[in-house]
């Protein structure tokens, strides 16, 4: 039983590397493809598997400053958050609303937030 607790206890060390190998920029140059994301973790569509894993994924990376995520997973979030942050503000308030109602994301974010306007 000790074993059983003990594993219960400890998080895990990072967030699974299913989905690391999806090609990032393909999704940020189809605006098809970023608004079906969009809509997903804003709960205005269907989720497809990785999308799905991406909205249970995403409450906790935040709040922890995605220290489960790998490099691969923290590189990706860096290019997507330039890109919405620099091309796409309208959806990047739409999820920032969601995800963020009280803005505590955005203040802890605020310095790479800042740092990442007008490099796209």
């Amino acid at each position: 039983m000790a074993c059983v607790a003990v594993t219960w206890a400890r998080p895990e060390s990072t967030y699974t590397d299913k989905w690391d190998n999806i090609n990032v920029d393909e999704i940020l140059e189809s605006n098809r493809l970023l608004k079906g994301y969009v809509d997903c973790l804003l709960g205005k569509g269907r989720c497809t598997p990785d999308g799905k894993a991406l909205k249970e994924t995403l409450p906790d990376a935040l709040e922890h400053e995605c220290v489960k995520c790998t490099g691969k997973q923290k590189s990706g979030a860096d290019k997507v958050i330039r890109h919405l942050v620099n091309k796409r503000p309208d959806l990047w308030k739409e999820l920032a609303v969601k995800y963020d109602p009280d803005n505590i994301y955005q203040a802890r974010y605020k310095d790479k937030t800042d740092a990442v306007k007008g490099s796209a």
